[in-house]
C-alpha cells in the first residue's frame, strides 16, 4: 500500500473547507484531479470517507477516523523533516562525553575514529574527570553521558557495562617487589612512586585511596601519560599504578614487572552512565548504543 502525503493534506483541506472544490483550490490542483485522488484513497481502504450533497461534503464515521490518523501522520512527517534538516544543511552535532583517564587514553582512541568517520556531522568533546565528579555532574544534569569506574556509587544513575578495567602495579625488573604476585595498596606505599600529573583523574583516585589509609604517596616524578611512566619505571626510577590494558600494551616496548592489585577500587569495570538513557538526545542515545556494541572488542 502506498500512501501519498499530498493526498492526506488534500483530504484535510477538503474536510477543513467542507467542499471538494475549495479543497482542490487550496491544494492547487483541479477539481477532477482532487476527486480522483480522494476516490483512490477510498478504494485503497474500501470505505467511503465522505457523503456528497449539494452544499458540499460531510465526513462519514470512517472519514472521521481517517482525519485523526492523517493529522498524526502529517505531524510526524513534519517532525521528521525538522529532524533531518540539520543533516541536510551540513550542520554539526556536538556531544560531550565525560570520562576518566583510563577511558580517555586506553579505550576511546581505538573506537572514536570509526564512529566519527561513520558520522561526519558529529563532533565529540572529551571531558576528563574523576569518576566521582562525573557521577555528580550526571546527577546535577551538567553532564549527559559519562564513562565511570564501577568502584564509585552510581545507584542514582542508569549504567551499562562497557569494559573490564583493572589497575596493576608496575615495578622495575630488579625491584624488591618483583616476586609478588598480588599486593594491597598499603603494601606499596613505603616505596617511591612515579605518577601522573595532579590533574589526571586516575591519580586523584589513587591518592584518595592512600588518604583513606592515612598515608601519602611519595613521588619521585610526575609525568603526563602512561608511556612516559612506563619508560622511567623500566629504567628503575620507581613504581607506578596504571590500567592493566595500558601496562600490557607498553610492556611490549619497556621491560617491567606487572603485579595484581587487590581491592574493589583496583578491580574495577568501566560503566557507561546517564541519568536516564531514554531521555537523552537522539545523538547521545546513538553514541551510547555504539559504545555498548563494541564491548566484546575491549578485552584486557
Amino acid at each position: 500500500m502506498r500512501l501519498d502525503f499530498f493526498d492526506l493534506q488534500l483530504f484535510l483541506n477538503v474536510v477543513d473547507t467542507g467542499s471538494l472544490t475549495k479543497g482542490a483550490e487550496r491544494s492547487n490542483i483541479s477539481l477532477q484531479a482532487a476527486s480522483e485522488r480522494i476516490k483512490k484513497i477510498e478504494q485503497q481502504f474500501s470505505v467511503n470517507l465522505f457523503t456528497r450533497h449539494a452544499s458540499g461534503v460531510k465526513l462519514t464515521v470512517a472519514g472521521q477516523t481517517f482525519v485523526e490518523h492523517s493529522q498524526q501522520l502529517l505531524q510526524q512527517i513534519q517532525q521528521l523533516q525538522q529532524a533531518m534538516l540539520p543533516f541536510s544543511q551540513g550542520l554539526r552535532s556536538e556531544m560531550t562525553l565525560w570520562c576518566n583517564s583510563s577511558a580517555q587514553s586506553e579505550y576511546l582512541p581505538a573506537l572514536l575514529p570509526q564512529y566519527l568517520i561513520e558520522n561526519p556531522h558529529v563532533q565529540i568533546d572529551l571531558q576528563e574527570a574523576e569518576s566521582a565528579d562525573i557521577i555528580l555532574a550526571l546527577d546535577k544534569g551538567t553532564a549527559q553521558l559519562g564513562l565511570i569506574s564501577s568502584f564509585f556509587n552510581s545507584n542514582d544513575l542508569q549504567t551499562l557495562e562497557f569494559a573490564d578495567d583493572p589497575l596493576v602495579l608496575i615495578c622495575p625488573k630488579d625491584h624488591a617487589l618483583k616476586h609478588q604476585s598480588a599486593l594491597k595498596l598499603i603494601d606499596t606505599l613505603n616505596f617511591p612512586f612515579v605518577g601522573l600529573m595532579q590533574y589526571h583523574s586516575l591519580q586523584q583516585s589513587i591518592e584518595a585511596q592512600a588518604k583513606i589509609l592515612n598515608c601519602a604517596i611519595q613521588y619521585r616524578l610526575r609525568l603526563p601519560n602512561f608511556a612516559a611512566i612506563a619508560q622511567v619505571v623500566s629504567n628503575g626510577v620507581g613504581i607506578a599504578i596504571m590500567p592493566q590494558r595500558a601496562a600490557k600494551r607498553l610492556n611490549e616496548f619497556y621491560h617491567f614487572h606487572q603485579i595484581e592489585l587487590e581491592g574493589d577500587w583496583a578491580n574495577r569495570k568501566l560503566l557507561i552512565a546517564a541519568k536516564n538513557f531514554d531521555e537523552l538526545p537522539v545523538s547521545y542515545q546513538h553514541f551510547a548504543q555504539f559504545l555498548v556494541s563494541k564491548k566484546s572488542l575491549l578485552t584486557v
